[in-house]
């Protein structure tokens, strides 16, 4: 996977552990998650801004009519990735996610008060937001081994970051002078430009000097992945490992509907213009991503390869029990917003990552449509369930201390799972070594 010339300086290389060769593949990888990152986060506080505005107490609605969305649109995802080169599967799904964006563009213009309008582009948003991020991340688990993921990922993902971190600051200057549906217009653009340079990364992967891959590797990724369009449901139920991965979102998902449904209540009640709640939406977004990034440059990859994917796992959980704790004590939107501003950049900088490497030891087809599955239908499943749950726990209860004492409870089986995936992740790497 190296080159035997490399211009990064060496000081640069140690201190963010890439090797000679892999400069062109890193910035690649950074500016294809920075793209889809940035169009995704200027139209997040809309999407968020038009759940507010379809009542907190609906919002479960909205989770189940994304997850029914979601139950139709895999079986449509595993078609096209059994009957397409792995290398083409981005661009296929990105060119149909264009020509949505392009039409919503168009509904908005036309009926921007719509709240039909309104609630179908929130399924859609959320339906393609968990799509787009798990092919991008499917490329990189395609392209890099077990060991580059350990030095890379986080130094990749801060592209995301980054985008994270202007997405919502173009999304708060723009949405007044080019309204929702221009920010949509804009995002078709950057959507197009993330799918050609995760091309690119097929190719970068195709021309390395590895005579193994070069024998086996490339022809495979100008093939199609085969099998049927259920593949990915079959292959995660049939393995023990995929089963906990899915289990490990399953309850990542819990714990994020359990804090966006406080986030829409809280914010409901302290601020009531909507273009006002977008740009909280967007302010929150911006101070994730700045945390995010500078542990993803500075921290991440040190600790996935000196102490292993484990402690990238749990780190978060295990904070996210006193979080919860701290806001049955203290449910107020001060408290609530330094513990979702932990959360969120936490699970960008250490859980998304350590999440991903998993995919690094298994094989292909998992890669993507097993992958795909889990970051989806069990993700969206996940959100559902809890959606409901915490909707009962909160008309069981007035207050928001039994549902966050739940919260609590939750995130510390997560921690759990995360500690035996890290570790089964560990031995399976050093099974295929051997």
């Amino acid at each position: 996977m190296t080159t035997s010339t490399d211009s990064l300086p060496s000081g640069f290389a140690r201190l963010f552990n890439t090797r000679p060769g892999e400069r062109p593949a890193v910035i690649a990888g950074f500016f294809m998650f920075f793209l889809l990152f940035t169009g995704y986060f200027m139209l997040r506080p809309v999407r968020e801004t038009m759940g507010v505005a379809g009542g907190v107490d609906n919002l479960q609605w909205l989770f189940t009519g994304t997850f029914v969305a979601t139950l139709v649109t895999l079986p449509l995802f595993g078609w096209l990735a059994s009957k397409v080169a792995r290398r083409r599967i981005v661009p296929w799904v990105y060119g149909v996610f264009t020509s949505h964006l392009i039409s919503f563009a168009v509904a908005l213009a036309f009926f921007p008060d719509d709240p039909w309008v309104a609630r179908a582009f929130y399924i859609w948003l959320s339906v393609f937001n968990l799509l787009a991020v798990s092919l991008a991340w499917s490329v990189l688990a395609d392209v890099f081994d077990a060991d580059a993921a350990k030095r890379l990922f986080a130094l990749i993902a801060a592209g995301a970051s980054l985008g994270g971190l202007v997405g919502p600051l173009l999304g708060i200057a723009l949405v007044r002078p080019l309204g929702h549906a221009g920010l949509l217009l804009l995002c078709a653009g950057l959507l197009l430009a993330s799918a050609a340079l995760a091309v690119w990364l097929h190719r970068w992967r195709d021309q390395q000097p590895d005579i193994e891959t070069r024998q086996q590797a490339t022809p495979a990724r100008h093939n199609a992945l085969g099998g049927n369009p259920f593949a990915g449901a079959l292959a995660t139920l049939r393995s023990p490992y995929l089963l906990g991965i899915a289990a490990f979102v399953m309850l990542l998902a819990s714990i994020n509907t359990f804090l966006y449904f406080e986030q829409a209540r809280l914010v409901s009640e302290t601020f009531s213009d909507p273009v006002r709640q977008t740009q909280v939406f967007g302010t929150i977004d911006a101070v994730v991503q700045g945390l995010a990034i500078l542990t993803q440059l500075f921290i991440t990859g040190h600790l996935a390869r000196r102490l292993g994917t484990t402690v990238l796992l749990v780190s978060i959980p295990v904070v996210m029990v006193a979080g919860f704790i701290w806001l049955a004590l203290a449910p107020v939107f001060a408290v609530f917003v330094v513990v979702m501003v932990i959360r969120r950049a936490g699970e960008y900088a250490l859980v998304r990552p350590g999440r991903e490497m998993l995919y690094t030891v298994v094989p292909a087809e998992q890669k993507y449509k097993a992958k795909n599955f889990i970051d989806t239908v069990v993700y969206r499943g996940g959100d559902a369930v809890s959606g409901w749950l915490k909707h009962a726990l909160d008309l069981f209860s007035e207050k928001p201390a039994l549902a966050m004492l739940v919260g609590a409870l939750i995130a510390a089986v997560w921690g759990l799972c995360g500690f035996f995936l890290g570790r089964t992740e560990r031995r399976l790497e050093s099974v295929r070594r051997d």
